[in-house]
């Protein structure tokens, strides 16, 4: 790809989490029999009217406050019509020229580099119903129940220029519509997807032609996606053809994406006002009551762990992918001086993360909690145990060995674990290896330096890992110099 600048748009479709669909009281739950969560109002029998979910509202003026972006005291409504087969009525109800959410911007890290990605908008929809070709040999099904369900559509500026920077926003909306409680964010469910519009150019051209691949459900699939559809039209320009502007798919059995239909412009929908929905207004006293209701925002979070634990950006990031992470981490590191939260964080980010991710476990189930693992930590830093040894620990707590805020005490005491800190034992064992490894004595001697690594293993094997690993290296480097 020397020489070519990749362009990178993200349309995301975030399913809100309420009850009920946007424009009628049928059911939003997952999962059930075809058909029957399809309202007259959703397939728009004649006769009925939508009403607008006021919870739905709500969550898009949650979004908006959240990425500092405008909040419209007034928007529309408007049919975007076009034919599918699950969409029975011939139109989409969306936003268009006046959104409820515009502009606002999200802080993504890739690698320890923050970026900023500007957002463009953010409008309220419907969704439309869903076709079925597996169970149906040679036809196809239509299910209903996703039609009339609220979406939140967010756009960005294209602004991200490698796959890398797509999935890093992706992941970071991902965590903030759930930190904030507006979408559950199951992938596998439909409630998160990304459509991606890519584009190649020569850096100081114009903008060149882009593809927008629809309905990726999983950050690996918009990594490969984008990555096959960068090299495709940087392989037609180099082989003297034209990109042409169109919707394609991604299929993850052969990795590549593959052409779906010509890509529409705005005109080609026909937008025009809903006449059955009048404009959203939303009022000042609204709006201050969604503001006081949220949390501390992950942005806010990961200031504060730079400026009150020193923290990186990236250890930062890492702690808010989630807000139960988040919580966690403030849990076991409240009130602790800046190097034992340093030493909490990598512990969560560590080892935690690692048996959370072995069992398939979410950080709610984790079998040692917050304050077991500061406690954990503390006999770390005040030289109770070793790093090494502390592993040991934290596996049996995570086994039900001991309960309780201080199970890493009550383990360190029935298996022995303290650390050996006796120096006059310490040099009576150092004596004992040298005297046995006279052939790494010379070579260490003769300026092998890995030599006096083995001799420190060699004093850490003979006191079963217990040994003060600094104290063993002062008394090694002092003895052999």
């Amino acid at each position: 790809m020397n020489g070519w600048e990749v362009v990178i748009g993200l349309e995301t479709h975030v399913q809100l989490s309420t009850r009920s669909k946007i424009f009628s009281g049928a059911s939003t739950a997952f999962g059930a029999a075809p058909n029957t969560q399809a309202s007259a109002v959703d397939i728009a029998l004649p006769g009925v009217l939508p009403v607008l979910n006021k919870s739905a509202v709500e969550k898009a003026i949650r979004f908006g406050l959240s990425v500092g972006a405008r909040v419209n005291r007034r928007s529309i409504f408007a049919r975007k019509n076009y034919f599918y087969p699950d969409l029975p009525k011939g139109y989409q109800i969306s936003q268009y020229e006046l959104p409820v959410v515009e502009g606002g911007s999200l802080t993504i890290v890739v690698g320890d580099a923050e970026k900023t990605v500007k957002l463009t908008r953010a409008h309220l929809e419907e969704d439309a119903g869903k076709s079925l070709h597996e169970d149906f040999h040679g036809e196809t099904g239509i299910d209903l129940n996703r039609a009339g369900t609220p979406l939140l559509e967010i756009v960005t500026e294209p602004d991200m220029r490698s796959s890398a920077e797509a999935v890093a926003y992706a992941k970071a909306l991902h965590g903030l519509v759930r930190w904030i409680d507006i979408c559950d964010g199951n992938m596998q469910e439909g409630s998160f997807r990304c459509d991606a519009n890519v584009s190649v150019r020569r850096p100081g051209e114009a903008l060149g032609t882009r593809c927008e691949i629809k309905n990726l459900n999983s950050f690996r699939f918009l990594e490969r996606a984008i990555e096959y559809e960068v090299r495709r039209q940087i392989e037609v320009i180099e082989d003297g053809g034209t990109v042409r502007q169109e919707t394609r798919l991604y299929d993850p059995d052969r990795d590549e994406t593959r052409p779906m239909r010509s890509k529409e412009d705005a005109h080609d929908y026909r937008y025009f006002p809903d006449p059955d929905l009048l404009p959203l207004e939303i009022t000042e006293p609204q709006l201050a009551e969604v503001q006081a209701a949220l949390p501390e925002l992950p942005q806010v979070r990961r200031e504060r762990y730079a400026s009150e634990y020193s923290l990186t950006a990236y250890d930062a990031s890492v702690l808010t992918s989630s807000r139960e992470i988040a919580d966690y981490f403030d849990a076991a590191a409240a009130g602790a001086p800046a190097a034992t939260a340093k030493l909490v964080a990598n512990w969560v980010a560590g080892p935690l993360s690692a048996k959370l991710n072995d069992a398939n476990l979410d950080i709610g189930e984790a079998k040692v909690g917050a304050k077991q693992l500061r406690k954990l930590v503390e006999r770390i830093a005040d030289g109770t145990i070793s790093n090494k040894i502390a592993r040991e620990v934290f596996d049996a707590i995570w086994e039900g060995e001991a309960s309780g805020d201080d199970a890493a005490d009550a383990i360190i005491d029935k298996r022995g674990l303290r650390q050996i800190s006796d120096s006059g034992e310490l040099e009576k064992i150092a004596d004992e290896v040298l005297a046995k490894n006279a052939q790494q004595v010379a070579d260490y001697r003769g300026g092998k330096e890995k030599a006096f690594n083995a001799l420190v293993g060699q004093v850490m094997k003979a006191t079963k890992g217990k040994a003060n690993p600094q104290q063993v290296t002062e008394i090694l480097k002092r003895k052999l110099t």
